[in-house]
């Protein structure tokens, strides 16, 4: 690419795309860094730099970026054909594959896949299909759906209204807050001082019954949460905390939708992590991201043999179940998903994350001798950093010192891209990563934040 395509593509970006979560008080001046390039566990931009991705694009790249098998995967499909109409109970051998292959992966009977483009819409499908089910069921009134404070699911109207991280919604209308609700996260480094982690994990439970309690168990349909939260913190819940609210879930008859779109396929060294890591079965599961590495969009919501049962049944002669995307089973979407279990498998790298992460974390635990570091925590390849201006009281950062942000760019600096959540460092890197480049990225982050210090 010439600078002056380089050129053109800055100044293109800059005035007509409208990005994820754009500072207007800032594109207009700085525009966007453009990336040209991607490989392995690196990327490029136009500007030359090559920089390690300590956050797998954005919790997605698990196999590295521009694998060659991939590409032709993906081109064989194209050129064998690339796309049919999913209705009318037509579909394609792709699709079919990638079902009975996550049929195969998942936990207990959840036997059965409803295909989106991504994420958001695999919740919003699992929002759908709860309230058909209780519907189908003669449970009319069953609509209500709790989830949590600062849980993400995603930027679709109802699942941005799911979300509990409330600075999202700023300036935004909101809909849904008939039905949905929010109850504490479960947050180990805010809980109450002298609080045992058992002690906080009851208090959590007693909140969430006392919430169905007041909304009515008659009203209730359902949980959503995630096995750790991603971009609300990273945040890792008490032991037992997902198996005791499953457990309440049951009490109520309520089902439990989990949402793994960050945390399947490989981030916590499992396909999935509910039930081998947390021991609880859910009746939902949402996944995306790491089901195709990020090389093309795609969103799955698998229900349990129990619920299909329930939603299969004919509602009257001529019935349908009205419920589909244009894209649904997307044959390139599915190809390279089963590429992409197949790498996974084939190069073991859910032993590896078994191995590099429990590295991570611990080397990751040396930031937390650097004075304004409050809390480093995670599982895996999934890791949050705070950012406080005094640890003893874990008051955040002053207003306006955009720390996160700060190291970010000094890390940036460094040939390493991490991501700033306000005054929280996040990172997820691909699968692939080594214990050297772990060591780079905690490194980085060190001397970023030393140096954003010293200059205050």
């Amino acid at each position: 690419m010439t600078t002056l395509d380089r050129n053109a593509a800055f100044e293109q970006d800059r005035a007509h795309l409208i990005h994820p979560y754009t500072d207007f008080s800032t594109f207009s001046k700085e525009g966007s860094q453009i990336i040209e390039r991607a490989e392995g566990m690196h990327v490029s931009d136009t500007e030359g730099n090559r920089l390690l991705d300590g956050i797998a694009g954005l919790w997605c790249v698990n196999i590295g970026h521009g694998r060659k098998e991939m590409a032709d995967t993906i081109a064989e499909q194209v050129m064998n054909m690339q796309y049919y109409n999913p209705f009318g109970h037509s579909s394609n051998v792709p699709a079919a594959n990638l079902g009975a292959k996550l049929a195969e992966l998942a936990p207990g009977d959840l036997n059965h896949v409803y295909y989106t483009c991504g994420g958001s819409t695999a919740n919003d499908a699992a929002i759908r299909l709860v309230h058909f089910y209780f519907d189908q069921k003669g449970q009319h009134r069953k609509k209500k759906i709790i989830s949590r404070q600062n849980g993400y699911h995603g930027a679709t109207y109802v699942a941005a209204s799911l979300t509990g991280i409330h600075g999202t919604k700023l300036g935004f209308d909101r809909i849904g807050e008939d039905f949905i609700n929010h109850v504490s996260e479960a947050n180990l480094y805010a809980k109450p001082d002298g609080w045992s982690d058992v002690e906080y994990c009851d208090y959590l439970v007693r909140e969430f019954e006392a919430r169905i309690q007041q909304l009515g168990p008659d009203n209730v349909a359902a949980f959503i949460a995630e096995p750790i939260m991603g971009a609300g913190g990273v945040l890792v819940a008490p032991e037992g905390y997902h198996k005791r609210m499953w457990e309440i879930c049951k009490r109520y008859d309520m089902l439990y939708i989990a949402d793994e779109v960050v945390t399947a396929f490989g981030r916590l060294g499992e396909w999935f992590a509910s039930e081998t890591l947390f021991d609880y079965q859910p009746d939902i599961l949402v996944c995306a991201k790491g089901l195709t590495s990020g090389y093309i969009p795609l969103g799955a919501t698998l229900i349990s043999t129990k619920v299909y049962d329930v939603i299969a049944k004919p509602q009257c002669e001529g019935g349908l179940l009205s419920l589909g995307l244009t894209y649904f089973g997307h044959p390139v979407a599915c190809a390279a998903a089963l590429k992409n279990i197949e790498i996974m498998d084939r190069e073991n790298l859910l032993e590896n994350v078994c191995e590099v992460g429990p590295y991570l974390q611990e080397t990751a635990k040396s930031l937390l001798n650097l004075p304004i570091v409050g809390d480093v925590r995670g599982s895996h390849l999934m890791m949050g950093i705070d950012l406080v201006s005094d640890k003893s009281s874990k008051a955040p950062m002053d207003a306006g010192a955009n720390a996160g942000h700060h190291v970010f760019r000094k890390c940036m600096e460094r040939g390493v891209i991490v991501r700033p959540v306000g005054d929280r460092i996040v990172l997820s890197p691909p699968l692939i990563i080594s214990k050297e480049q772990c060591d780079e990225i905690v490194g980085a982050i060190s001397e970023s934040i030393t140096e954003f210090q010293a200059e205050r």
